[in-house]
């Protein structure tokens, strides 16, 4: 079967930005893994834009997204940070935090001024990003010892596996990354390695 392990999401940084009735909805997408940027990028913009009246934000990480949050920052419950991420689930992406900041225009726009503020921000900064296809993977460091060094090395060359951190003595090791469609086949022909250990890293 198959392994699906390719997603989509953003290169880089883009911006969006609507008006109404004074107020100004700013957008912000940014590529994310972690939710640790995720905050780190919303205390920023927090502090950047301070003088805003709300900085509302959603995002979704990894290859089946399930990691995820949206967050109203006081706005009415369900008009923004949802809207934010019903966006970025339209476009089909993942690894992807949009941070809306409103500025208030002394004007009530009501649910659906809102839902339709947020929404069309969003939509902006997304559909102006460049979209990327990402691979989902795993790291392995896998220690052999020095007899074992040929079968390591024409697996990691048969499968075109990215590898780092060598270190080749009486004892070796490895750290590979080995995309999700690869690992039932790269466990498989390790297992068949002697004196081979293999351990999952982050």
């Amino acid at each position: 079967m198959d392994v699906k392990d390719t997603y989509l999401s953003i290169a880089g940084s883009s911006d969006g930005l609507f008006k109404d009735q004074g107020s100004r909805f700013i957008a912000k997408a940014y590529p994310v893994e972690s939710e640790v940027e995720v905050k780190a990028i919303v205390d920023a913009l927090k502090k950047e834009y301070h003088d805003a009246r709300h900085h509302c934000y959603a995002y979704r990480i990894g290859l089946d997204g399930s990691v995820f949050r949206a967050n109203d920052d006081g706005e009415p419950s369900g008009s923004a940070g949802r809207q934010i991420l019903g966006q970025i689930d339209s476009a089909g992406l993942s690894d992807v935090l949009v941070v809306v900041i409103r500025y208030f225009g002394g004007i009530k726009l009501g649910i659906p001024g809102l839902i339709r503020a947020y929404k069309s921000s969003t939509a902006e900064a997304l559909s102006s990003a460049e979209k990327i296809e990402k691979i989902a993977a795993k790291n392995y460091r896998l220690a052999f010892d020095y007899m074992s060094m040929n079968s390591v090395m024409k697996t990691v060359k048969d499968m075109e596996l990215p590898q780092k951190n060598q270190q080749f003595g009486m004892a070796c090791s490895i750290d590979l990354r080995v995309r999700l469609a690869q690992e039932k086949n790269f466990l498989e022909r390790v297992a068949g390695i002697e004196t081979c250990s293999l351990e999952e890293i982050y």
